[in-house]
């Protein structure tokens, strides 16, 4: 049984080694070659993005070692992707890497399937009680997140080959956001992973994740939603580049709470009690989950409000998706006054972390579903 630990670590820079600044050095070279080469397509604040993207996963890096490996990897065979087109958006269907692998459609088809595969293992390690098993889940887990974000930075340059002025970051409609979602989730829950040493939560988080998998496999075949759009007048901001990514880290702290709450109740009535972790280490990882997730949630609604008073003249007008957003908002704030200020903890929270994914749910996909406004443009 797994238990919390309070040891301080030392401060970050005192436990940086030459690997590090080797990772730095490389990663901040890459963003000063990428604006030597496409500065005149970049405007001041993509510059701004194109930095501070260098230096945020510099720390990133940093912090959390195995990001380094991600990072590197993403960036490698995203390269070796756009070398393979050589500048023809007809070599996608000539190269066997990627045709098969590395194109933007092939490598979110790979990320679909080793999700599944990976919440698949989890549960087979969680019943065998085989840390092998787990082990295999893990990795199966970080390979997804390996090809989905090769998917989204692929999808990227492809939609530049179509025609300069169609090229956008990949955050702009359901599709891309819901490739988004599982890869935030999944990453936030890996963390957690190795942070508590422990991969039986695994089964329950890629449960939420391979919901939207299903929802991004429907949303192919039966709509074509994979094909690259241009983008609407309404999206054509740079708000956008910042407010999507900041609102899905929210949603997906939020659906990885409710998965771990959802293991907390079972727990806590004794079922797979023997095999979760300890309790109060199911309400940490619910706590911090919910904490990050309101934090970035509450930036995006700013980010948000920013965005509508320059798209559409004001900063708040009540449109469906901003009243469900403020009750999100509004949910989340209530769940963290009720433990931080009143001190309640246990199963009531864990319920409250649960429904508040139906809620998020409802903001995030019920709203485009059911509900019209200023936002329609991402109807279903």
């Amino acid at each position: 049984m797994n238990t919390l630990s309070y040891e301080l670590p030392q401060p970050l820079l005192k436990r940086l080694n030459w690997l590090d600044w080797l990772y730095a050095l490389l990663l901040n070279l890459g963003a000063v070659y990428a604006f030597m080469h496409y500065s005149q397509f970049m405007d001041a604040y993509e510059i701004g993005f194109l930095f501070g993207a260098g230096l945020l996963f510099t720390w990133l890096g940093w912090w959390w070692k195995p990001m380094r490996a991600l990072v590197i990897g993403v960036g490698v065979l995203s390269l070796a992707a756009i070398a393979l087109y050589d500048g023809d958006a007809a070599r996608a269907g000539q190269s066997f890497f990627l045709k098969y692998l590395i194109a933007s459609q092939s490598a979110v088809m790979w990320m679909n399937v080793l999700f599944v595969l990976a919440m698949l293992t989890y549960w087979l390690g969680l019943f065998s009680r085989s840390e092998f098993t787990a082990k295999v889940a893990s990795s199966l887990t970080w390979a997804a997140v390996l090809m989905g974000y090769i998917g989204l930075m692929v999808r990227w340059y492809e939609s530049y080959l179509i025609a300069p002025d169609v090229g956008h970051i990949p955050v702009s409609n359901l599709y891309e956001v819901f490739i988004l979602f599982c890869l935030i989730t999944a990453l936030m829950y890996l963390y957690y992973e190795q942070r508590y040493q422990t991969r039986q939560l695994g089964g329950f988080v890629l449960v939420v994740v391979n919901a939207a998998v299903g929802f991004i496999l429907w949303y192919t075949f039966d709509r074509g939603a994979h094909e690259i759009q241009p983008l609407v007048p309404a999206l054509q901001s740079y708000w956008m580049k910042i407010h999507v990514p900041a609102n899905f880290i929210g949603y997906g702290a939020f659906s990885l709470a409710a998965m771990v709450g959802s293991a907390y109740l079972l727990a806590n009535r004794g079922i797979l009690a023997s095999r979760l972790p300890a309790l109060s280490i199911l309400d940490d990882v619910m706590y911090k989950a919910i904490a990050i997730g309101f934090a970035f949630f509450t930036i995006a609604t700013i980010l948000g409000a920013l965005w509508a008073a320059e798209a559409w003249g004001g900063y708040w007008s009540w449109d469906p998706k901003e009243t469900w957003a403020l009750i999100v908002w509004l949910n989340y704030a209530a769940w963290l006054h009720l433990r931080l200020v009143k001190g309640l903890r246990g199963p009531v929270l864990a319920w409250w972390a649960v429904v508040g994914l139906l809620v998020t749910t409802f903001a995030f996909l019920g709203v485009n579903m059911f509900l019209s406004g200023l936002h329609s443009y991402g109807e279903l």
